[in-house]
């Protein structure tokens, strides 16, 4: 039988270190799992203490709205309104969506189609590549090392204008930021070429080292070219309750919300009831969160310092970006990966999973405390003896 879109989607990129993953544990050996970025922190109280109490009622078990409750839309607004001094529509610049994932795919579908073509960042995040590839679309990359001038290289020197532009800061997995001249170039550049900004702004809340992450609302205008995706998932620490929503341009809200109407009803209503708890209640449990992440990414960096692997200390993410070192480079990060599982009972993520210009990297995700991370360097010196400072001290 023969399936379409999926045919030509590549093999599940990190499946190899998964599997070797179950495997060693199910030998009974003690991984450390730096791999899946599958947030470990718990849920604000608040919300779970609210959804607790919303799924005791039976009213709350019936369809809800896949535009969001208004109560939810109307949190989200006056978050933009306090983080960012962005004032925003709840009636028609706010929508929510079943999770960053789901918004993005489904926008896609209502932006791109066949004949027509989207830039996105490389490496990236895989569904920045499939979600306008399941679209239709033609994939344009732009290298995330080159910053603004390669997004406009790409738009320029295309010969079909791209419908899109998708945009993702700070950048999973580079761990890549953004100033606002950035966002404000790139408003200028979807004016000019008459496209739509897609910023995927799922690591809004985690930064370190007086970095704030600027919201691409921010720039004069913006709501005209562009739309914005924000989600629960990483700084409230809510992955699994799927709560994320699109703000801005209020013609793209309006496309997604249409699609939507068909294909959903929007995510438990329980799950919305809390998270509008979260939005005005535990306001300052992202700040919570970001600490945990700072002091994990310290204790990484300087454990990998120590033992020869130098790794420059991200300034947004859950995430490292490790180039690999030099004696073991031309292996490649895919051979590396699985040499790490093995040796040294740590799973990581191989670059070349996150597409071009991943390669020659590996990703290890914080999602472990401080004293498994200290046990993944101890591992990580065992099984790397040709690194300057692999020598047990």
């Amino acid at each position: 039988m023969r399936f379409r879109r999926i045919e030509d989607v590549p093999p599940y990129a990190f499946a190899a270190v998964d599997a070797l993953k179950v495997e060693l544990r199910r030998a009974g050996h003690d991984v450390v799992d730096l791999g899946f970025g599958n947030p470990d922190i718990p849920s604000p109280v608040a919300a779970v203490e609210k959804l607790q109490e919303a799924a005791a009622k039976e009213r709350n078990h019936r369809y809800s709205s896949s535009r969001g409750l208004p109560n939810l839309r109307q949190a989200i607004c006056s978050h933009y309104r306090r983080r960012y001094s962005v004032e925003l529509d709840p009636e028609t610049q706010a929508i929510t969506t079943i999770g960053a994932k789901e918004g993005l795919t489904h926008l896609m579908w209502v932006l791109a189609g066949p004949g027509d073509a989207v830039v996105v960042p490389t490496p990236s995040y895989p569904i920045h590549t499939y979600a306008p590839f399941f679209a239709g679309a033609a994939v344009l990359k732009a290298p995330v090392a080159g910053g603004i001038e390669a997004i406009e290289d790409a738009v320029r020197s295309a010969s079909v204008r791209p419908r899109a532009v998708v945009l993702s800061y700070p950048h999973n997995p580079t761990t890549a930021c953004a100033d606002l001249e950035l966002f404000e170039r790139a408003v200028a550049l979807a004016r000019e070429h008459e496209l739509i900004l897609v910023h995927d702004f799922a690591y809004a809340d985690i930064a370190f080292d007086g970095h704030v992450p600027p919201s691409i609302l921010q720039v004069a205008g913006a709501d005209g070219v562009a739309v914005e995706l924000y989600t629960l998932t990483k700084g409230f620490s809510m992955a699994g309750w799927r709560v994320g929503f699109l703000v801005g341009n209020a013609e793209v809200v309006a496309a997604l919300t249409r699609l939507k109407s068909y294909l959903d009803y929007g995510t438990f209503q329980p799950i919305q009831i809390a998270a509008t708890v979260a939005l005005k209640e535990a306001g300052e449990y992202p700040a919570e969160v970001n600490e945990i992440y700072r002091g994990r990414r310290d204790a990484l960096c300087a454990g990998l310092a120590r033992i020869g692997w130098e790794v420059e200390p991200p300034k947004g993410t859950m995430f490292v970006w490790a180039p690999i070192p030099e004696p073991y480079a031309a292996a490649g990060s895919h051979d590396l990966a699985l040499r790490l599982a093995r040796d040294a009972l740590v799973a990581v993520s191989p670059g070349a999973g996150f597409g071009e210009g991943g390669e020659g990297h590996v990703r290890f995700a914080l999602v472990e405390n401080e004293h498994r991370i200290r046990q993944a360097v101890r591992g990580l010196r065992r099984a790397l003896p040709e690194l300057a400072g692999s020598a047990v001290r």
